[in-house]
């Protein structure tokens, strides 16, 4: 870019200081029906401008790209908005509104994800390292991006927007933000520096630098691993064909073992005293309480469910190792290669817990613990249900990760436990909220982690 086009975009940011007061009406319709707007089912009190920035001014009848940050009530998220005169019927299902005044009185606002000229304009900008207004774009100068890849908007996303470029890689557009690098960049560039091949290396990236803040990670650029097989799937698939599943479960044992050895050489590694993990414990025992009082059907198992955290916190010898872990893992966030060996994606870990946890170093056995009941959900998903099948799956995960460290997770049983008691129960939250239709899954998991059984199947 120019020095005189880079000055009439830092106009052109200028200029848009104050476009939100006639978006606003139309935004505030249409942000609580994306998947993943975090206030769906309540009001928005207050929004607020962070910033705006033109990626492209809109001229005559090509699009213009509007950037902007918006501060809505407690959170921060990240739009695309695309800007015609009007709109082509291909992107009839992208619109939002029609703004009536303001500087672009006129024009059609849109989702500009939708629209391949935009998302095309984004990947060039990501091709082309530098500042745009507060928006800064990096790339791995080793990792070459050709130009005029073709996008499609990948469907079935819920916390983020991601785009694929002609089959070759992938942009995870992050719609929740906040200071911080993002753990979605960090852990991927730390492991390749590692040397660990298990994580696609991040080859480009942008952030938003602000005043008085930490920059905000707000995409990330990955090869796209074609062809792939999402785990979750695979699964099921193994249990509608009435095949099990060991032999890849154990195959995942050993590379998530890789990542997290890979993660504990790149960084920082903690030990957790009897203070610290009694403080563990004190958490695990107030989100259970809170649950209890949102989800009844708990109540009566919440005595059992706090045995487990009891006894960590009562484990006053215990130190317990902690370091960078995935944060989110589950059959869902796994990829088995045409090679036939698996690799994890998603780094990002629970959106909906603040950036500063995400990357607080904690134990390995979290991300176990979640994938031990990714491999319970996967068998209930099937009828009639296998118990064995899921045994099974954990076992072999764990004698695969066993074989890789030399130390099975289930040699620390107490650990375990309370994580994946904990576990249980943020998921009996998220589906009495979310998807009432799958309730009985985390509470036949309730059930046995509690000590009264199995409990019927529906």
């Amino acid at each position: 870019m120019s020095e005189a086009a880079s000055a009439r975009s830092r106009a052109a940011a200028r200029h848009t200081a104050g476009p939100l007061r006639p978006l606003e009406p139309m935004l505030r319709t249409w942000l609580p029906r994306q998947r993943w707007f975090a206030g769906k089912g309540r009001a928005i009190h207050r929004m607020r401008l962070v910033s705006a920035t033109e990626v492209l001014p809109p001229v005559g009848s090509s699009p213009g790209l509007l950037h902007l940050l918006l501060g809505i009530d407690e959170d921060c998220y990240q739009l695309l908005l695309g800007l015609r005169p009007t709109l082509p019927p291909a992107l009839a299902a992208t619109l939002i509104g029609h703004a009536g005044s303001g500087p672009y009185a006129g024009l059609t606002v849109y989702e500009a994800l939708g629209d391949p000229r935009l998302a095309a304009l984004l990947l060039e900008r990501l091709r082309s390292p530098g500042p745009l207004g507060p928006l800064r774009f990096g790339r791995d100068p080793a990792a070459p991006v050709p130009a005029g890849l073709t996008p499609r908007p990948l469907s079935g996303e819920q916390t983020n927007s991601s785009l694929i470029y002609g089959d070759s890689f992938i942009l995870k557009v992050f719609r929740r933000v906040g200071p911080g690098l993002n753990p979605d960049l960090e852990l991927p560039r730390a492991l390749a520096g590692a040397g660990c091949a298990r994580v696609p290396a991040p080859v480009a990236w942008y952030e938003a630098e602000l005043p008085d803040s930490e920059p905000l990670t707000l995409g990330v650029l990955q090869p796209y691993l074609r062809g792939s097989d999402d785990g979750w799937q695979l699964a099921l698939r193994r249990l509608a064909s009435g095949n099990g599943f060991t032999s890849e479960a154990h195959a995942l044992g050993r590379a998530t073992a890789e990542v997290h050895s890979a993660l504990a050489r790149a960084l920082p590694t903690v030990a957790l005293g009897p203070e610290r993990t009694a403080l563990l414990a004190a958490g695990m025992t107030a989100r259970l309480a809170a649950t209890a009082r949102e989800v009844p059907v708990l109540r009566p198992y919440e005595a059992g469910l706090r045995a487990a955290f009891d006894d960590l916190a009562a484990a006053r010898g215990l130190s317990v190792p902690a370091q960078r872990i995935h944060g989110d893992l589950h059959l869902g966030q796994t990829l088995r290669t045409t090679g036939g060996g698996w690799s994890l994606i998603d780094f990002e870990g629970e959106p909906a817990r603040p950036l500063s946890e995400r990357r607080r170093p904690e134990p390995a056995v979290r991300d176990i613990a979640g994938m031990l009941r990714s491999f319970d959900y996967a068998a209930r998903s099937h009828h009639p249900f296998d118990p064995s099948w899921a045994e099974s799956c954990r076992d072999a995960f764990c004698s695969g990760y066993a074989r890789t460290t030399g130390r099975d997770p289930r040699a620390d049983a107490v650990l375990l436990r309370a994580y994946e008691t904990d576990k249980a129960v943020y998921e009996t939250r998220y589906e009495a909220r979310h998807r009432p239709d799958w309730l009985h899954v985390p509470l036949a998991a309730i059930r046995r982690l509690a000590g009264a059984g199995p409990g019927p199947t529906p």
